[in-house]
């Protein structure tokens, strides 16, 4: 089924005339004089067109720093007054909501830990029913794209048209140098369902430390996301929250200068030729893989019926340990990366399993494997 998505192309919302669609802002609101510093170096940029500031902080911890509440939205209404800058914050539940529009923000947005809950997300979208206001949907703190499109259908049911998403990765139980998994084949797929949907990244939370916002954000670019939402601080390391993933005004300028904006299609006509062709390239090799993965899976039964005339287990650990070795030295000295190479072969081995399952369990010569 198609999502049930009706928006304004990113065009037609103010600001984004321009590329990248920029939010910044400290990531939580702390005191009246940090809000009101911090955004007066920030409009001095001229690239910002929110300021955002967390209001409410749901925090892991219940010791930690949770927001000042609604005093922190009376000085984002200062400045929207003195800066002229639109004003934007996180709502978790229906109360925030009444309370940003009381106060005239402009833009909300609804958090990870939030999106992850159908019933919260259906009750702030009752909230926002015939409100004009701009509203973004961070994904889910898990990787699953159909939850994710569906809190974006239930604001939009809402009849909110000013509607955007948030990329800010996924909770994984692997860690790497990343506080959250990047996952770009997920916000990729809601690129391709969702066409129309302005999607915003957000490089501090996928990031959690300030020396990889660049890297991130250029990625995003390149992707072509319209937008990017950067959390800058008059003093990071001073900061309530979140302090190592935050950039002082200045260094955001610096950062944005160093992106690279490339366009979505070539100028050149006869590129589209030269694409055309590589493309039709790889388009063989496409259907030269999906045969090869077929040929595998028969093998993969043939032994699947063999396990199953000799009362084998499916599952051999160290045949299974024997292969990912083999095809993680294997891949490496071919250029490619072991987090693809572990991906492909995980699915492999896991369609693998299931085809013989199917062998072992029905008597069928169906599809199935484990080494």
């Amino acid at each position: 089924m198609a999502p049930e998505i009706k928006t304004k192309m990113a065009k037609d919302w103010k600001g984004f005339n321009k590329r990248p669609f920029l939010i910044a802002g400290p990531c939580s609101a702390e005191t009246e004089q940090q809000v009101m510093e911090t955004a007066k170096q920030i409009a001095e940029l001229d690239q910002v067109t929110v300021y955002r500031a967390g209001i409410w902080k749901p925090r892991t911890r219940p010791h930690s720093f949770e927001g000042v509440g609604v005093d922190g939205l009376k000085w984002l209404r200062e400045v929207k007054q003195e800066t002229g800058l639109m004003v934007g914050t996180e709502v978790a539940n229906e109360k925030h909501v009444y309370e940003a529009l009381k106060y005239g923000i402009d833009m909300l947005w609804i958090g990870a830990r939030t999106s992850v809950n159908p019933f919260t997300v259906q009750e702030i979208s009752d909230a926002l029913n015939g409100v004009d206001v701009m509203v973004l949907v961070k994904n889910p703190i898990n990787p699953d794209l159909d939850l994710w499109i569906g809190a974006i259908e239930r604001v939009a049911r809402a009849g909110i048209t000013r509607l955007g998403a948030i990329h800010r990765g996924f909770s994984a139980y692997e860690k790497t140098v990343y506080r959250n998994q990047p996952n770009w084949q997920i916000p990729i797929e809601l690129r391709r369902r969702v066409p129309d949907l302005p999607i915003i990244c957000d490089p501090s939370h996928i990031s959690g430390a300030r020396e990889y916002l660049h890297e991130i954000s250029q990625k995003a670019m390149d992707l072509n996301f319209d937008g990017l939402m950067i959390e800058s601080h008059i003093n990071p390391d001073k900061a309530l929250s979140d302090s190592a993933q935050q950039v002082t005004p200045n260094d955001l300028k610096e950062l944005l200068s160093r992106l690279i904006l490339r366009s979505p299609v070539p100028s050149d006509p006869r590129l589209l030729d030269i694409l055309g062709e590589l493309r039709q390239q790889i388009d063989v090799f496409d259907d030269t893989l999906i045969d090869i993965l077929e040929k595998r899976m028969k093998i993969a039964e043939t032994i699947g019926q063999y396990k199953k005339e000799n009362n084998i287990t499916i599952l051999q650990t160290t045949r299974w340990d024997e292969i990912i070795k083999k095809v993680m030295v294997n891949g490496q000295a071919k250029g490619l990366s072991k987090e693809m190479i572990d991906t492909i072969f995980k699915a492999i081995h896991q369609e693998s399993i299931n085809h013989q399952i199917k062998v072992m369990n029905d008597g069928s010569s169906g599809r199935s494997e484990t080494k």
